[in-house]
């Protein structure tokens, strides 16, 4: 038998569809190839310019690239930990570098607490602190601002537009502008990160009230319950697993942030790390990206666990 395949011929509206379908491909081949030009001629340029703003040495420094990890490397694997846990250094030369104990926060003569540790106790306290101002305030505004829940416009629109603007700007700004007011410390911290909290989860709780079942809300307004009886008996119980998902989703965002924040002068962790890495301290570097690290995975681990007992394990499954 021939091995050759047999090709039915095309009727002439099969042929002009064929014909029209191979132009569209043709036009999507041309402008494939023309923005892939087009991105290739903006990254040159901007490596161009790159090169340009840093004097001329822009390529002439790339393979100094990761010059700065090896210079983190310290002269003994074992001074990350003494750093960690403010233990001494046998190197210790009266300088700031191996000065670790001089760090310990003691609770008793003989009990104390490792420097790093406390600062980022101090941190998540800032984090937490702002979480919980954030939720709360923003728990009262998503109830003015739903549309379900308050349906004139002239409270809604005004809340809305309010969240907004408290969300507008990110938080290291909101703590520049604090930190120069109130001076330096945790405080400004804590009120930067609670007003973009406030219009964060103000905005991710509202939509969820819009998008919750209104029948227990029509029950309770037919036998004459009050707005703030409505609320709260016939929204709060389907909507509270998820505003407290949202919120600890949002701390750990803040933990983050703070860490950030401390870095300009909010306290905490962030400014031992702005204040190792200036003064070219390695083991105290990486013993606190070490302890940012472990810190970070065991918030989203606890974060993600408690998610999953009040939402359900339902919520995080594929859906097939």
């Amino acid at each position: 038998m021939s091995s050759s395949t047999y090709k039915p011929e095309l009727s002439d509206r099969g042929a002009l569809i064929e014909g029209h379908w191979r132009d569209l491909a043709r036009g999507r081949r041309l402008y494939t190839v023309f923005s892939f030009a087009l991105l290739a001629l903006a990254l040159t340029g901007s490596l161009w310019f790159a090169n340009e703003t840093n004097s001329g040495k822009f390529f002439e420094r790339l393979p100094h690239f990761f010059d700065f990890v090896g210079d983190l490397m310290p002269r003994d694997g074992l001074e990350v930990w003494r750093a960690l846990l403010d233990l001494p250094s046998p190197y210790f030369d009266g300088s700031l570098k191996y000065d670790y104990p001089e760090g310990r926060y003691y609770i008793t003569d003989g009990v104390y607490i490792p420097e790093y540790v406390y600062k980022m106790a101090e941190t998540l306290n800032i984090a937490l602190l702002s979480t919980i101002i954030g939720f709360a305030l923003g728990f009262l505004l998503s109830f003015l601002a739903a549309k379900n829940m308050a349906p004139s416009p002239w409270i809604r629109v005004p809340v809305r537009r309010f969240m907004e603007l408290l969300r507008a700007f990110p938080e290291i700004v909101l703590a520049g502008f604090f930190l120069a007011i109130l001076s330096l410390g945790p405080i400004p911290a804590i009120i930067a990160v609670s007003i973009h909290t406030i219009g964060a989860l103000g905005k991710l709780f509202f939509e969820v009230i819009e998008n919750a079942d209104m029948k227990p809300d029509e029950g309770l307004k037919a036998v004459g319950a009050s707005w703030i009886e409505r609320a709260w008996f016939g929204m709060v119980p389907q909507v509270m697993p998820n505003f407290v998902s949202y919120f600890l989703l949002r701390f750990e965002i803040n933990v983050r942030a703070s860490t950030i924040i401390g870095a300009v002068g909010g306290g905490g962790i962030g400014e031992q790390l702005r204040l190792s890495i200036s003064r070219g301290h390695e083991a105290k570097t990486l013993a606190i990206v070490l302890l940012l690290f472990a810190t970070i995975i065991a918030v989203d681990q606890l974060s993600a666990w408690l998610r999953r007992r009040l939402v359900g394990d339902q919520a995080f499954q594929a859906v097939m």
